[in-house]
């Protein structure tokens, strides 16, 4: 006999029924949800057909870590690889100026291979000195500046075995000097600059990736800040010297086998058939998609030579060292061979003559031509007073300490830049209201030669007296662009042009006949 079924009344199955739907209503446990459900807003409703997670290339993309950093998160110190690279951070010497804002401004990197054997620092008196970007590296990605810590090549493949055969088996000391301008290392809290330091964080670790793909003892200097550090000022040489012990207390380095490598070179653009133009060279075509000469671009800067210069070794760009490519022309803002240290009779005997009994001599040239100097040295020991408004602060200020020191029947010199007939014209109108005549010293120096003089004069604190900090490109600029040539009829007794010539001692024009900037 078949089973019975059990069934239901008809009211208990329609009560039944009636209970499941609410239970299938109700809201999940908290516990049983889905993730997204406890971010939601309260009563907003989530769409039924939303996506709980992101879709699968999503989820691949934000996966970042790595099994190796994993596991190297879990490594107990003692365990882990010793770091090859140390780095420390350096402070420009004070050189009399105030140190209260000095801030650290030269990042070293020094590598030190697993197998290293350790020898006194001065056993290497050759020195091998290369510049980084453009020289020993280029972006991987062929564009002017690298989207990250990761992204450099060699900038030819033998590069790293050239370096290994300089320390390995020639005996050179190698190092690198690198310009690093787009580096922070401590933020001025007084500027409005960005403060981030996010780059140097990339820098180092673009940097020791590449010293530690190169695998020998190599120390790299970065300089950050316009300052004695900076190419093609020496600071980083003289930090080389005393970290090796070659400034002269132990040894000295052979200059005659020194050299410097650099894609700084001053080059001029030059035009070249297609097939004469190595891999390696930047090369823009004359003409889009058709075959012809092409143009080598001349360099961004002359910074490199101008190194190897104040250092006194030979100087090398990376065509000519590392491809054997026969030099190029090259080219520099202003030769100092130009400005040799004057015989000692050939020093002018009467620059400017005292002419009246009380006057005014109004300056005119750009900044760093050399007007205070020529004060110092030709118009005070004459009894002449100055304004200056460096010192001074206001024109306003200038007018009225002038003023004064004509009531006291004292001579004045304006040692202000005066570029334009309008600011000339203040001080015509003041000799007029004291009855005196003014005279003109027009500086005829070279912008050029006039950014030297300031950068010389703020680097060295034995040729600045006054502690002046170095200006800007715009000050030069702007006085470029609103100068207008001193006439007489402006109301000037006469105008005495004053052509560049260094005057000082033979220990300044040491300092001086050395490449700033």
């Amino acid at each position: 006999m078949p089973p019975r079924l059990f069934t239901l009344p008809r009211r208990t199955r329609i009560v039944s029924r009636s209970l499941q739907l609410r239970l299938s209503q109700e809201p999940a446990p908290l516990h049983d949800r889905p993730r997204a459900c406890m971010m939601s807003s309260p009563g907003k409703r989530r769409a039924s057909n939303a996506a709980i997670s992101p879709p699968p290339i999503k989820r691949k993309a934000q996966t970042t870590i790595t099994k190796t950093a994993v596991a190297s998160f879990f490594t107990p110190t003692s365990q882990k690889p010793k770091e090859r690279t140390t780095w420390n951070e350096r402070m420009p010497p004070k050189d009399g100026k105030d140190s209260n804002d000095a801030r650290a401004t030269l990042l070293v990197a020094q590598y030190t291979p697993e197998s290293y054997e350790a020898e006194p620092p001065s056993k290497r008196r050759k020195v091998a000195a290369f510049d980084l970007d453009g020289t020993i590296i280029r972006t991987a990605s062929g564009k002017k500046h690298a989207d990250g810590p990761g992204d450099w090549q060699w900038w030819d493949t033998c590069v790293p075995l050239k370096l290994k055969s300089l320390y390995y088996e020639d005996g050179y000391r190698v190092v690198i000097f690198s310009n690093q301008g787009g580096l922070t290392l401590h933020p001025d809290p007084k500027s409005k600059g960005p403060k981030n330091t996010k780059r140097t964080d990339q820098f180092k670790t673009k940097v020791n990736s590449i010293l530690s793909k190169l695998d020998i003892p190599i120390t790299l200097y970065a300089a950050t800040a316009k300052d004695i550090f900076r190419k093609p000022r020496p600071g980083m040489w003289n930090e080389m010297l005393n970290d090796y012990d070659l400034n002269g207390t132990e040894a000295t380095p052979e200059m005659e086998h020194s050299f410097f490598v650099g894609d700084a070179g001053g080059r001029t653009a030059q035009l070249v058939s297609a097939s004469a133009v190595t891999a390696n060279a930047a090369i823009k075509s004359k003409g889009k998609g058709r075959a012809g000469p092409a143009a080598l671009p001349k360099d961004f800067s002359c910074s490199d030579r101008n190194l190897a210069h104040n250092i006194g070794i030979d100087f090398k760009t990376p065509e000519e060292y590392f491809l054997g490519e026969e030099p190029r022309d090259f080219v520099r803002d202003f030769d100092l061979a130009s400005h040799p240290f004057p015989d000692a009779d050939g020093e002018p005997k009467a620059l400017i003559e005292q002419k009246n009994e009380k006057d005014i001599i109004l300056f005119c040239g750009p900044p760093g031509a050399g007007k205070s100097t020529f004060y110092w040295k030709y118009l005070k020991p004459l009894g002449y007073g100055r304004v200056n408004q460096d010192t001074l602060k206001t024109k306003e200020k200038c007018l009225s300490a002038a003023a004064e020191m004509l009531k006291d029947k004292v001579s004045v010199v304006i040692d202000n830049t005066n570029p334009d007939p309008d600011t000339r014209a203040l001080w015509v109108a003041l000799a007029k209201k004291h009855d005196i005549p003014i005279r003109c010293v027009w500086f005829k120096t070279p912008l050029a030669l006039a950014q030297h003089n300031d950068a010389v004069r703020s680097m060295n604190g034995t040729m600045n007296p006054e502690l002046r900090a170095g200006l800007p490109a715009l000050a030069f600029n702007s006085f470029n662009s609103r100068l207008k040539e001193p006439k007489v009829g402006e109301g000037f007794q006469d105008v005495v042009e004053i052509e560049f010539t260094f005057r000082g001692t033979k220990d300044e024009y040491e300092l001086w006949g050395k490449y700033w900037l």
